[in-house]
């Protein structure tokens, strides 16, 4: 499902631009003229990041955002203005922006600005539900100290393995697809070499296979891979 954007700018012109471009990148875009329409458009349906420009008729971006921050604190929120001063920029993010972009700027620059904020706060969002431990089986995951036991044994993983591994423990009723792999753990573009899940899978299939585990990786084929626990019969 595409990540929603909702985008308020009082000029036409920047607004239909901005959404042209999102949309291209896959986004589904909203775009209203005013920060009072987008907050009420919220109240109806939270977005997963929300765009605002400055000054605008009615309340303001920075009163906007204040407003959201109050009843959605971890909502990703981005400020653009033609402002450019110092104090302007600590202002925004003193209420509650994540990323603070000065007119006049590219569209694709706000496009990786965007997938920026929005991946960083996917890992808080992670980070802030991972339990003390992750368990499966005979493999237990300890995320605080980044360590990984099985079978009552220490087992050895790279920094890659060990976020895949808690990844899909924490998304084991489901398959996930090489896609949401790059994109959530690794912040990379799935475009652009999906063999780097598949050569991490097979490396991490022989350490589990050498110590003999029940957990397994299934691949699931033209999609991803699922966490299978063998079943003792």
């Amino acid at each position: 499902m595409a990540q929603s954007v909702y985008l308020a700018d009082d000029e036409k012109n920047i607004r239909d631009l901005i959404a042209l471009f999102l949309v291209q990148e896959g986004f589904d875009v909203q775009a209203y003229p005013d920060g009072d329409t987008l907050l009420n458009a919220c109240i109806q349906k939270m977005p997963d990041l929300v765009i605002l420009d400055i000054m605008m008729p009615g309340s303001d971006g920075l009163s906007i955002c204040s407003k959201l921050r109050q009843t959605n604190p971890d909502l990703p929120i981005i400020m653009v203005s033609a402002k450019d001063s110092p104090f302007d920029r600590i202002t925004g993010l003193t209420l509650g922006s994540d990323d603070y972009l000065v007119k006049p700027f590219l569209p694709q620059e706000l496009v990786t600005r965007v997938r920026a904020v929005l991946r960083r706060a996917q890992k808080t969002a992670v980070e802030n539900s991972t339990p003390p431990e992750l368990t499966i089986g005979t493999l237990t995951l300890f995320p605080c100290l980044h360590t990984a036991m099985l079978n009552q044994q220490p087992l050895p993983l790279t920094p890659a393995e060990f976020d895949f591994l808690s990844y899909m423990i924490l998304h084991q009723e489901r398959a996930v697809s090489r896609e949401e792999l790059l994109q959530t753990l690794w912040k990379m573009e799935w475009q652009a070499d999906t063999r780097a899940a598949d050569d991490l899978v097979k490396r991490l299939r022989r350490k589990l296979r050498e110590r003999q585990s029940d957990i397994h990786i299934e691949t699931v084929w033209g999609f991803g891979f699922r966490l299978v626990k063998e079943e003792v019969h």
